[in-house]
C-alpha cells in the first residue's frame, strides 16, 4: 500500500514566487469511509459479531468524549492521544479576560511513535499534473529512494529508431558486398548477394540473390543496383 500524492502546477499568488507557475503537492484521498464499514471490518478481524463491536465502539466513544471534555488527554489504543484545545485572543488587563476572547475550540490529536514510524515507512506515489491537467510525470519512493518511472512511449520510439538505423546500416553494407561481387564472375556475384542478404535480416536476401542472378561480368553495375534495392527492402521491413 502507498500514500498517493498529486503535484499540481499552479500560479503562485503570494510569497517570493508570486506570479510564477510552481508544482504544489497535496494528498490524494481515496474516499471517506463510513462508520458502518469500519465497524464491520473491525468485527471481521477480531472475530466478534458486528453488534458486539458496535456496542464497544459506542462505549469507547462516550468514555473518550467525557474524559476529554474534563481536560484529560485520553489515549486512543494503537493511535495516540486526544485532547481539546482552543484558540483565543490576548488582553493586557485582567479585567478584560472573558469567554468572548475564545475564537475556536478544537480537538488536538497527537499520534504515537508507532503510528509515526508506520507513516514514515509507507511508500509514496506522486503524480504530477501540468497547468492543463495532463499527467506529465510519476514518481515513487521506497525507503527514502526516489525512482522516476520512464515514459513507455518515448522508450519504444527510441528502440524503434535504433532498429531502423541498424537495418539501414546493414543494407548499405550488403549493397557494397554485391557491387564487389559483380565486378568478378557471375557465381562470385551470387555468393556476395547471399552474404549481404543474411546481413539485412532476410528481407534483402531474396533481392540480393536476384541481383546475383541478373548480374554478369559485362554489367557489374547491375549487381550494385540489386544490392541497393535490398537496402530499400531492409528499411521497409525493419
Amino acid at each position: 500500500m502507498a500514500i498517493k500524492i498529486k503535484a499540481i502546477e499552479k500560479k503562485m499568488t503570494v510569497g517570493t514566487h508570486a506570479g510564477e507557475y510552481r508544482y504544489q503537492m497535496q494528498p490524494e484521498l481515496y474516499s471517506a469511509l463510513t462508520q458502518d464499514k469500519v465497524i464491520r471490518e473491525a468485527a471481521l478481524r477480531s472475530g466478534v459479531s458486528q453488534g458486539v463491536m458496535q456496542a464497544c465502539w459506542d462505549a469507547a466513544g462516550e468514555v473518550i468524549k467525557a474524559w476529554a471534555t474534563e481536560g484529560h488527554s485520553v489515549a486512543l489504543p494503537g493511535l495516540g492521544t486526544m485532547r481539546f484545545g482552543l484558540s483565543a485572543g490576548t488582553v493586557s488587563n485582567v479585567n478584560d479576560v472573558k469567554t468572548g476572547l475564545i475564537k475556536t475550540r478544537r480537538i488536538v490529536f497527537t499520534p504515537n511513535t508507532g503510528l509515526k514510524q508506520e507513516l514514515k515507512d509507507t511508500a509514496i506515489q506522486i503524480t504530477c499534473y501540468d497547468r492543463n491537467g495532463d499527467i506529465v510525470r510519476r514518481v515513487t519512493s521506497t525507503s527514502g529512494d526516489v525512482v522516476t518511472e520512464p515514459d513507455t512511449d518515448s522508450t519504444t520510439d527510441s528502440e524503434d529508431s535504433g532498429n531502423v538505423g541498424t537495418s539501414q546500416g546493414g543494407s548499405q553494407d550488403s549493397g557494397n558486398s554485391t557491387s564487389q561481387g559483380g565486378s568478378g564472375s557471375s557465381e562470385s556475384g551470387s555468393g556476395s548477394s547471399t552474404t549481404g542478404g543474411s546481413t539485412s535480416n532476410g528481407g534483402s536476401s531474396d533481392s540480393g540473390s536476384g541481383s546475383g542472378n541478373s548480374g554478369s561480368q559485362s554489367d557489374g553495375g547491375t549487381s550494385g543496383d540489386g544490392g541497393s534495392g535490398g537496402g530499400d527492402n531492409g528499411y521497409s521491413f525493419g
